[in-house]
C-alpha cells in the first residue's frame, strides 16, 4: 500500500485494487493512476475537511465515487453529474464485493470511517476525537469523555492495518488523550497524526513520551507535505 501525506487531515491509499482519498481541502493531489477506481471521502462539512473542489476530480479520472456525510450541503452541485453517496452515523455500506464501508459517530460533526477491503482495514477519525480543553466544566469533560469512549468502544480489539488519527496541539496538555485511548483498545498496526496544524514537533513529542511507550514504533513519522509511505 502507497500512503500519501496530503495537508492537514488529507491522505490518500493505494492499494491493489483501489485508490482512497480522505478530506481533501487544499495541498498538492498525487497523479493516480487511471486504471484504478477512486473513492473519495469527505467525514463532514468543515472547511478544513470538505472542498467542493474534489469533484473536479470526476473531470480526470474516469471511476469516481465520492462518500459524503450526510452533513455536507450541495446546494449548486448537479448531483446528476456525479456518483455520489451520503452517509450517516452507524451506518454500513457495501460499494462492491470486497469493499466495505462502517461509519462511527464524530464527537464534533459528521463521521468517522472505517473500511475494509481484501483483509485490510482502515480508519479516518475525521473529527471524532477526545475534544476536551483545559477550561472545561467538569460536566463538558466527562460528558465529551463518555462520547467519545462510546465511539472507540464500538471497535474495541479491532484490528486496524491503518489509522488516521488527530493529535492537535490547540489542546495542549490535553492532546494525545484521543490518540492514545484509540491506541491502546485497538490492534492497530500504522498509525498516522493528523490534524496538526503543521506542528510537526507535536508529532515528535507524542512519539518520545511516556504515555506512546507501548507502540512508539506503530506512530509513522511525518515530516512534509507529500511524503509518502510504503507498508505491506
Amino acid at each position: 500500500m502507497l500512503i500519501t501525506y496530503i495537508h492537514h487531515s488529507c491522505f490518500s491509499i493505494e492499494t491493489e485494487e483501489s485508490i482512497f482519498l480522505f478530506d481533501y481541502y487544499k495541498g498538492n493531489i498525487p497523479n493516480f493512476t487511471k486504471e484504478k477506481p477512486l473513492f473519495v471521502f469527505s467525514s463532514h462539512f468543515h472547511q478544513d475537511h470538505f472542498n467542493p473542489v474534489i469533484f473536479e476530480l470526476s473531470e480526470k479520472y474516469p471511476d469516481v465515487t465520492y462518500i459524503l456525510s450526510k452533513d455536507i450541503r450541495l446546494k449548486e452541485l448537479n448531483r446528476e453529474s456525479y456518483n455520489i453517496i451520503t452517509i450517516g452515523k452507524n451506518e454500513s455500506i457495501t460499494l462492491k464485493d470486497s469493499l466495505k464501508v462502517d461509519t462511527l459517530r464524530s464527537t464534533d460533526e459528521g463521521v468517522a470511517f472505517l473500511i475494509s477491503e481484501k483483509g485490510k482495514t482502515f480508519y479516518h477519525a475525521g473529527d471524532l476525537n477526545w475534544w476536551v480543553w483545559k477550561d472545561d466544566t467538569t460536566s463538558e469533560y466527562n460528558n465529551m469523555t463518555k462520547n467519545y469512549k462510546d465511539e472507540i468502544n464500538k471497535i474495541s480489539g479491532k484490528e486496524i492495518d491503518l489509522a488516521f488519527l488527530p493529535l492537535d496541539p490547540r489542546q495542549e496538555e490535553l492532546y494525545s488523550l484521543g490518540f492514545d485511548y484509540f491506541m491502546q483498545n485497538t490492534r492497530t498496526s500504522a498509525a498516522f497524526p493528523m490534524h496538526f496544524w503543521l506542528d510537526y514537533s507535536i508529532l515528535e513529542k507524542f512519539k518520545n513520551s511516556d504515555e506512546a511507550s507501548k507502540y512508539r514504533d506503530k506512530i509513522i513519522d511525518i515530516s512534509f507535505e507529500g511524503q509518502t509511505f510504503q507498508i505491506d
